[in-house]
């Protein structure tokens, strides 16, 4: 197990690595495709895709941040059975424990019990058999089904309050279109602390019943 220095010092890596990717380089994510453009969404199709997680309870959004963050960035930079570092992707996910968002308007939210998930990507290259075990037991590595997922994109910061409103914006438009949330609101963050509010790229991510065919 990693002493804590050695984790902010995996920590302070991992927000040097995608500060360098916001310049530079665009980071690897999951494959997907668009099938629909509205207005104010975008619904994708998504291959399958594998993650490392964590449920972290925490008071706020900004503690299991720091919380989470520790963890798993622990786990690519070499906290695992093989010791093996692997590359940062994106985008990184979270979920809040018991969130639901209602299709009526207003919208309205589920309290939670203050448990956050979040979930790194891996790298495409890796399969369950070939992707290292992690040393944490906290550490979960799933696979994310193929599925249709409504996205709305947006810039700005990562606070609560602003996730928040661009929650509601997608699902007054989803309810506009009758298509029907199928899992918990999920907020896709691509880019590093460091980078500019203006400049992120942020999603709102929830899976939907599109129609086949």
């Amino acid at each position: 197990m990693l002493r804590a220095t050695e984790v902010r010092s995996l920590v302070l890596f991992a927000i040097l690595t995608l500060a360098i990717g916001d310049l530079a380089l665009a980071l690897e994510e999951p494959a997907f495709e668009v099938v629909a453009v509205r207005d104010d969404y975008e619904v994708r199709r998504y291959e399958p895709y594998i993650v490392a997680e964590v449920d972290v309870v925490a008071s706020s959004e900004r503690g299991a941040d720091n919380a989470a963050f520790g963890i798993l960035a622990g786990y690519i930079f070499g906290d695992n059975r093989k010791r093996t570092k692997m590359a940062m992707t994106a985008p990184v996910e979270s979920t809040q424990a018991g969130e639901k968002m209602s299709m009526t308007a207003p919208v309205e939210s589920v309290s939670t019990d203050g448990t956050y998930t979040y979930a790194f990507v891996m790298e495409r290259k890796y399969t369950l058999a070939t992707l290292p075990e992690p040393v944490d037991p906290r550490i979960r590595i799933v696979t994310r089904p193929a599925r249709h997922v409504a996205v709305l994109r947006y810039s700005g910061s990562w606070s609560e309050k602003n996730s928040r409103r661009h929650q509601e914006e997608l699902m007054r438009a989803l309810d506009a279109d009758g298509l029907a949330p199928e899992g918990p609101v999920t907020l896709a963050r691509f880019n590093s602390p460091f980078a500019l509010p203006v400049f992120r790229r942020n999603e709102i991510q929830v899976e939907v019943d599109w129609p086949s065919g």
